[in-house]
């Protein structure tokens, strides 16, 4: 049987956010270098959608993943650490004959020449999530669904799932979709632009890169990209170090219907001045940002700021998760006026401080 069945009564929402997709056992380099000449390597976890869920879960939110890990030790090594975030894993199923995802990366920048990722996914248990084997209840139950392209590329299943979970349904959760554009993951041809841009018009709220929408789909420029993404009630333009542009409509989490409507809002916030340590999980932590100030119906420029001062604490410490700043401590960086957010500078151990103050440089 594929999909949940028909007249299926959705679940009382007892979860702010579900997220659905992939997480791998990361390795981590011990010295920068080739992959060829790194002598070893730490244990992490990776995924995007794990990672909003954990930085969700540890901002206080009610956060659960769902997606399939071998029975095998990288398996229990992925739940029982997302988990430990505070992040809900009852729904996570275990694949007694596909082995968990597991991938290398080299030390420096995914955006320089020198980035070098080993992925061993080929195969994996997530790549085997269809619409026939999910637990529907439970990715119904949250009211905000969120997801990837990443999810999309893993299998011919896996994008029937993303087609069947962004169907438009009576009592769907709104569903946020994060572009994710990953061309190493697509099986070649030009399916990857396509297959993306259709479901990200099938989403409610939408977060893509400017860089990714040029290379997936030669849009150039934020109005371009709305006027190519015209169904979504939020549609979130990331524009590196020069902030982001968000097009909105409609802004509660809820069904598409009670999204649909009003007119276009256009708001545009400068990103901060960033010490970064790593340039990994940015990204996911932005979206964790936004979907936490969406649920608690901050405005749009307060949802921007919350997602630039989430990817601001993952971009000064190594990894790809962190503990976010404190609600009341975001909260305070988030009211600064225009000025002093402009001369805000984030560094390693900014998170830890007490005061707005106490952050606040000239660059």
């Amino acid at each position: 049987m594929s999909g949940p069945a028909a007249g299926t009564a959705v679940a009382a929402t007892t979860t702010d956010v579900v997220c659905l997709g992939e997480s791998m056992v990361t390795f981590l380099p011990s010295q920068p270098g080739r992959l060829a000449d790194v002598p070893s390597f730490g244990r992490g976890i990776g995924g995007a959608e794990s990672n909003v869920a954990c930085a969700l879960a540890a901002a206080g939110h009610r956060a659960a993943w769902v997606g399939r890990v071998g029975a095998d030790g990288f398996g229990d090594h992925l739940v029982e650490t997302i988990a430990s975030y505070g992040v809900d894993t009852s729904a996570v199923r275990r694949d007694p004959f596909r082995p968990t995802g597991i991938y290398f990366r080299t030390a420096t920048d995914r955006g320089t020449d020198t980035h070098e990722v080993a992925y061993y996914r080929a195969g994996s248990a997530a790549s085997a999530m269809s619409p026939a084997n999910v637990p529907y209840e439970e990715l119904f139950a949250g009211r905000i669904l969120h997801l990837s392209g990443i999810t999309a590329a893993l299998s011919g299943d896996c994008l029937a799932l993303l087609r069947e979970l962004t169907a438009a349904r009576p009592g769907r959760p709104l569903v946020s979709f994060d572009v994710n554009h990953r061309p190493h993951l697509w099986r070649g041809g030009d399916a990857d632009a396509s297959v993306l841009l259709e479901l990200a018009r099938r989403a409610d709220l939408v977060f893509v890169g400017e860089d990714e929408a040029e290379e997936a789909w030669g849009i150039v420029g934020a109005e371009a990209i709305r006027a190519a993404v015209p169904e979504p009630s939020v549609l979130v333009v990331k524009r590196g170090s020069a902030g982001a542009t968000v097009f909105a409509s409609g802004l509660r989490p809820g069904p598409r219907s009670s999204n649909a409507g009003g007119a276009e809002v256009v708001t545009h916030v400068p990103a901060l001045h960033v010490d970064v340590v790593a340039a990994v999980g940015a990204g996911d932590a932005f979206a964790a940002g936004f979907l936490s100030a969406t649920l608690r119906g901050l405005p749009v420029r307060d949802r921007v700021r919350h997602g630039h001062l989430m990817a601001a604490a993952v971009l000064t410490v190594p990894g790809d998760l962190t503990e976010p700043p404190a609600r009341d401590h975001a909260d305070r960086l988030v009211a600064l006026g225009d000025d002093a957010w402009g001369t805000l500078r984030l560094g390693p151990g900014w998170t830890a401080a007490d005061r707005a103050s106490e952050e606040v440089r000239t660059p």
